[in-house]
């Protein structure tokens, strides 16, 4: 399934929908060490300050000057590489 992205109430929050189950609830916040290879490499994009993951979605919140125009591809590029098949 195509990684599917949902604008919230929060402006510097978006949500991804990978549609399968992706553990949790957890919580990862830039600049804490992660043994979660896959909260690491999100949390390694910049501009993303936080990561929720629960259900089939993860959630990214972003820095108010950061843009989605660029976290959006990488963030999606990751997730479908990692939920993929």
């Amino acid at each position: 399934m195509p990684v599917r992205v949902d604008v919230t109430p929060n402006p510097n929050a978006l949500k991804f929908t990978v549609g399968t189950p992706v553990g949790g609830p957890k919580t990862f916040v830039a600049g804490q060490e992660t043994d979660d290879p896959l909260a690491a490499e999100l949390l390694a994009i910049d501009g993303v300050t936080s990561i929720f993951m629960t259900a089939d979605f993860v959630t990214l919140s972003k820095a108010p000057e950061a843009g989605w125009d660029t976290i959006t591809p990488k963030a999606t590029e990751i997730l479908e590489r990692h939920f993929a098949g």
